[in-house]
């Protein structure tokens, strides 16, 4: 099964450009090809397919978004929304051309429509929530779908008032004639969704944008999630739904050989206990029943092929490949061998990082059930709706038009809901199947099963050196990165060129200082582990590695490190504005008040480039605190500038959590942490102030919800050696400071 979705799925892939940056950050200008210095992707049509059907009643305009009667306006995306505010993007884009009332705006989630919905940096053939692509992709066919019903509109109420569409003016969701007509969207929404769909619409010149780039927009979600009423899939409850609960292999790659469900069924409200192809399932009334039940199930379980080493023994094996010669290259300038053979000094340094988990606040679970007609009905955080609908009908044995999909919000994804296998989504299908499907059920996984059932951000070990020449000039740098692919054995093995996947090298194979000697190997590990892309995927490792050892090589050359940095790159290139951007924020040249220091780091990620400048403070037992963060951005144009500082201050929060303190081990291939109090992401009282300052930029929106990551764990790095003389090399930070 999975096979055979690989295949359907690896072709198109293939085709493409072996650089995940080329294929991620294709970037359409509102007037044609803009690529923002990466492949052109060519853009599907802003108005593709047919008008999506709404089963509340309300006039379809494209398989954008719908009016009812009474005025609300629902846009429907195609972007997954995780709490990174792609619903309240696309709501902008929308209402801005459609002169929409932006209190009468809401967002629903929407599959099943490749051609309308397919990711455009993805290719277009697949639709997708990732790499920080959700207004890269909807940028201008969003925008298109909102002047395309805009114009509809007016043309039916022009045909209605008996006048010409051009004296009609539309202003905040109100149409009017000077002659004293006006009306509502709803009053004309039935019509106008039968009128003809133009085929040329003129998009709004920026000077007259009004909400677009409004740092005053407040998100039109936040007050049900601030009541509680918003809905997400741990909140679905249907007529006579079951709930599961999983269990999975102890160790990855063990397999059910058999197990003893007879105390399990005693247990009040447990209704059944089945095997799947993934465990096995408990499957009762209630959450409770269920993890009652499942406390009772004794599993034998066939550990032939599983992972059985621990992570320290992984790492060992790590360090020892990082000494040896790389397997493949990712980049190759110059005679770097030459270079440090003829350099005044020579650093070295090997960095080391965990797997780490993606921990987001809604644990995984999904909803399936199968109606008398024949169709199944799965909701959840479909982060790759096609997949799991192609997966699903496999099970089944069914075609994908009889699946449909209800995209639920998710509480938080960090990469963990884009999945090739379809995870607790086929989980939930598994187990409707097994029981017959004679009742809807919900898999949920609790905290301990989010954190142990595998998907991590991979182990990785950096080793790099560098050579200075007696003007303290850095002029050979290489970095060998030993690690596990998450590419490989996927739907994009296609990406995995001449042995170098490159989301393992991002952000190390494209440095932006000029360095005349380089060089950048990898080698790709086999382990058993599951890894995949965690919020920043490659950058949260290399852009580490390259920043917090850059900084020790100004040390070795005795400059300054913003100084150095700027030394090395055009001074009109986007590192440079927003490195000296967060330098003149932070006051870098002013002397800090006693016993605060600063760090400095940069790093591109998703398009988009953040430098940020962390300041900290250390008591007289060594503990540190960060105090404060200066970032400045350049994200192309900010859509919603009030999202962009979150997202940047989110991530920055995320990034620091797991610098200073989470980590996941293996001891004899079983995970060791199971919940928060011991995989600790960052607390509220470790926040630290953040200032977010956002380069203003005509180009066309590149990705923010990822590159506030980066630059923040070597920033703080840096800073902490001013501190405490301490380099940290060894992530987390608490098993150097605590050493």
């Amino acid at each position: 099964m999975i096979p055979k979705l690989m295949q359907s799925l690896t072709l198109p892939v293939a085709k493409m450009q072996a650089s995940r940056r080329q294929f991620m950050l294709g970037a359409l200008a509102a007037g044609g090809g803009l690529a923002v210095g990466y492949r052109f992707v060519a853009a599907s049509p802003a108005i593709a397919g047919e008008p999506a059907a709404d089963d509340g009643g309300a006039a379809a305009f494209t398989p954008y978004l719908t009016i009812d009667g009474d005025g609300k306006v629902v846009v429907l995306s195609s972007q997954f929304e995780m709490g990174q505010g792609s619903y309240n993007g696309l709501a902008t884009l929308v209402a801005e051309e459609l002169d929409a009332d932006w209190s009468s705006i809401d967002v629903r989630g929407v599959a099943g429509n490749v051609k309308a919905y397919g990711n455009i940096a993805f290719g277009g053939t697949v639709q997708g929530t990732g790499g920080s692509t959700s207004m890269v992709t909807s940028w201008e066919r969003y925008r298109k779908a909102g002047a395309t019903a805009r114009a509809m509109l007016l043309a039916a109420a022009a045909s209605e008032w008996g006048v010409p569409p051009e004296e009609i003016t539309v202003e905040n969701g109100l149409l009017a004639h000077p002659a004293g007509k006006s009306a509502g969207f709803g009053a004309f929404a039935a019509k106008a969704a039968t009128m003809p769909i133009p085929t040329d619409v003129k998009l709004k010149p920026p000077g007259d944008w009004k909400l677009i780039g409004n740092a005053k927009l407040k998100r039109f979600d936040s007050a049900r999630k601030a009541n509680g009423t918003e809905q997400y899939t741990i909140d679905v409850k249907l007529p006579g739904m079951l709930t599961a609960v999983m269990i999975h292999p102890p160790m990855f790659g063990a397999k059910v050989k058999s197990f003893d469900a007879a105390a399990a069924r005693s247990v009040k409200g447990v209704v059944d206990v089945v095997e799947t192809p993934r465990g096995v399932a408990v499957v009762g009334e209630h959450m409770w029943a269920a993890i009652k039940g499942r406390e009772a199930v004794k599993v034998v379980w066939d550990d032939t092929a599983a992972e059985k080493r621990s992570s320290s023994d992984i790492m060992a094996m790590y360090r020892d490949l990082a000494d040896k010669a790389p397997v493949a290259v990712a980049r190759k300038d110059g005679d770097a061998e030459a270079g440090f053979a003829g350099a005044a000094k020579v650093i070295e340094a090997t960095f080391e990082f965990p797997y780490l988990a993606h921990a987001a606040m809604e644990p995984l679970n999904a909803v399936a059930r199968r109606n008398e007609d024949g169709t199944l009905e799965i909701w959840g955080g479909h982060q790759f709706p096609d997949v799991y609908q192609m997966l699903a009908s496999q099970i089944v044995g069914t075609t994908p038009d009889k699946v449909k999909l209800h995209v639920m919000k998710s509480g938080g994804s960090f990469g963990r809901r884009a999945v090739f296998d379809g995870d607790v989504v086929v989980e939930s299908v598994y187990v409707a199947k097994a029981i017959g499907f004679r009742a809807p059920v919900k898999v949920q996984w609790t905290r301990e099963d989010d954190m142990r059932a595998g998907r991590y951000r991979p182990a990785y070990v950096h080793k790099l050196k560098a050579g200075i020449d007696g003007d303290g000039k850095l002029v050979a740098w290489s970095d060998h990165v030993v690690g596990q692919s998450i590419m490989a054995k996927t739907a994009f093995e296609g990406m995995v060129q001449n042995g170098v996947d490159p989301t393992s090298v991002e952000g190390a194979s494209n440095l932006p200082y000029a360095i005349p000697s380089q060089t950048v190997g990898l080698t790709t590990t086999e382990v058993g582990v599951p890894v995949l892309w965690w919020r920043s995927v490659g950058s949260t490792h290399t852009a580490f590695a390259a920043e917090a050892f850059l900084d020790e090589v100004a040390e070795a050359a005795g400059r300054d490190p913003v100084e150095y940095r700027l030394s090395m790159l055009d001074p009109q290139s986007r590192h440079a504005v927003v490195l000296r951007l967060a330098a003149e924020k932070a006051e870098w040249s002013k002397p800090l008040a006693e016993g605060r220091f600063r760090g400095v780091a940069v790093a591109e990620s998703f398009g988009s480039v953040v430098a940020q400048i962390a300041e900290v403070s250390t008591d007289r037992n060594g503990n540190i605190k960060v105090e404060r963060v200066v970032a400045a951005v350049d994200c192309g144009l900010a859509v919603n500038p009030d999202v962009v500082r979150a997202q940047v201050e989110g991530g920055i929060g995320f990034g620091l959590g797991a610098i200073l303190g989470e980590e996941i081990t293996l001891t004899s291939g079983k995970v060791d942490q199971g919940n928060f109090d011991v995989y600790t992401p960052l607390r509220i009282d470790a926040m630290p102030v953040v200032e977010v300052h956002i380069l203003a930029s005509a180009n066309p929106p590149s990705g923010i919800g990822e590159p506030g990551v980066p630059p923040i764990g070597p920033a703080v790095a840096n800073a902490v050696y001013k501190a405490l003389g301490k380099r940290i090399r060894l992530m987390p930070f608490a098993r150097t400071l605590n050493a």
